[in-house]
């Protein structure tokens, strides 16, 4: 979905055209993927980030288009909503420089867009729901001016034909409904992407799918919406919700959603494609000029447009990615189960974390993905938002048990292992995975330091919960600029 797209009237021609091609993108990729060429001998991790623009007093600031233009920097993209951003970390060797350098990179890249964006009045903030944020911020005028968005809003509620409704049952309670996909502009995420051989895709991407409750219990950062505490990830319901284009007559039937966790463990990547195109409806059918066999038959590598287009409007959590670049083909996975922030150490140790424990996973005899239910990992990744660091998650070998154990005796040492099989040494290794360490000793995230702030603040007799969540925003910055990882965040 990062593409410009124009504003259009889609026929039925449009949209018989568009699944043909799909279908020959497909055929395509089947035949790379058996000739193997595809570029896998020095893979690269990647990062994506988005932020929020907020005021001087923690407010949301409708600003994307003039900050934007005061960065004036390629790696950074507009998103969803007027109040988001997004930037593209240049991709790297895991080990390369170490991950000091990989910190150092991403803060100067932060600090200088926050010169920037101050200077036309706003700041930015990583956090995974902007805590401020109101219903009346995520109405229509708040989509951004690219046309993508506003053509993506209209085939949505084309295919649904109602309001979006959106229902959190947390601590507290959301019942509210929206005429725009815009509340899913609230969800900013960290998104981790590794690059993979194709022979080994099926391994990762199942790793990746069994640690995701793990990962989000962990880094839950979202635990506010229009002003009422919910879930400990809130961003996970949020999501799954405001871009789904099922009324309930379409749920009832079994119809998958496009904000999708799967419903098994793969073989192939090709079973990913191949699941986008037998599932789901293009919402965007424009089809590219190329033709993928011609391209293929002459030596080249085609581009398969329609087929990322449409990947790109299905919300696996855990995504496939097809994508070409001057050294070539290639396929990576892009993890987006994360919450943005709170700090780009707690990112970079998140980052580490997954890295380290899905390498280690794949090199087990008896992988976790073959002793444990797909169903499980599911069900593992709902109990992980709702309840963030104080959940208890199944893991083969353990049964259910607190997260902060599991990861502390089983998971931890794995992450340790697969990073030393990277050629990660411990000098780097340490720093990283402490952390993760000590966020589980302390059973504390940015979500629980959220929850516990607003509720001192109200005990200290702010009674206004939209000020207290005001106070706490602007006290979040102030931390996450400092950049000491948040389960050392005093509660004041």
């Amino acid at each position: 979905m990062g593409r410009d797209v124009p504003a259009l009237v889609f026929t039925r021609e449009d949209r018989r055209r568009y699944r043909d091609k799909m279908h020959t993108d497909l055929e395509v990729l089947a035949r790379m993927l058996h000739e193997s060429g595809f570029e896998s001998e020095r893979p690269h991790v990647g990062l994506e980030i988005e932020l929020n623009l907020v005021d001087d007093h923690g407010l949301p600031v409708m600003r994307n288009t003039d900050v934007l233009r005061a960065i004036a920097d390629p790696a950074w993209s507009s998103e969803l909503g007027r109040f988001n951003l997004e930037i593209n970390i240049p991709p790297r060797e895991l080990t390369t420089g170490g991950p000091g350098a990989w910190e150092q990179a991403i803060r100067d890249a932060l600090n200088h867009a926050e010169d920037r964006a101050s200077a036309v009045g706003a700041h930015l903030i990583m956090v995974g729901i902007l805590p401020t944020l109101r219903e009346s911020d995520v109405s229509e005028s708040a989509l951004s001016g690219d046309p993508r968005y506003r053509l993506l809003n209209e085939q949505i509620f084309a295919a649904r034909g109602e309001d979006l409704r959106i229902t959190v049952d947390g601590v507290e309670r959301l019942s509210t409904y929206a005429d725009t996909i815009t509340p899913e502009a609230a969800c900013t995420s960290t998104q981790f992407h590794l690059q993979v051989a194709p022979r080994q895709f099926a391994d990762y991407w199942n790793a990746a799918q069994a640690v995701a409750g793990v990962q989000i219990a962990l880094a839950a950062n979202s635990p506010f919406l229009f002003g009422r505490e919910l879930w400990r990830e809130t961003r996970i319901p949020l999501f799954e919700q405001a871009t789904d284009t099922r009324p309930e007559e379409i749920k009832a039937q079994g119809v998958r959603p496009r904000v999708w966790f799967g419903e098994r463990w793969i073989t192939s990547v090709f079973d990913l494609f191949e699941e986008n195109v037998r599932y789901f409806p293009a919402l965007l059918p424009l089809c590219d000029d190329e033709d993928p066999q011609e391209m293929l038959d002459h030596g080249g590598i085609p581009q398969l447009g329609e087929l990322t287009l449409h990947n790109g409007t299905i919300y696996r959590w855990n995504r496939p990615v097809y994508a070409v670049t001057g050294s070539g083909p290639h396929l990576r996975i892009e993890n987006r189960v994360l919450p943005a922030g709170p700090t780009v150490a707690d990112t970079i140790a998140n980052g580490a974390f997954y890295y380290g424990l899905t390498r280690a996973l794949v090199d087990e005899d008896r992988p976790v993905w073959t002793r444990m239910s797909f169903s499980v990992a599911e069900e593992n990744l709902h109990t992980a938002s709702r309840e963030g660091i104080d959940a208890r998650l199944y893991w083969p070998g353990t049964g259910e048990v607190p997260v902060t154990e599991l990861v502390l005796r089983r998971l931890l040492p794995l992450a340790h292992r697969g990073l030393e099989l990277a050629g990660m040494d411990a000098a780097w290794r340490e720093p990283l995975l402490g952390i993760i360490e000590q966020r589980c000793v302390t059973a504390r995230n940015g979500a629980l330091w959220q929850a516990e702030t607003v509720h001192h603040l109200e005990k200290a007799g702010i009674s206004d919960r939209r000020e207290a969540l005001r106070q706490m925003t602007t006290t979040y910055m102030d931390y996450m600029h400092m950049n000491a990882p948040a389960h050392t965040w005093p509660v004041d």
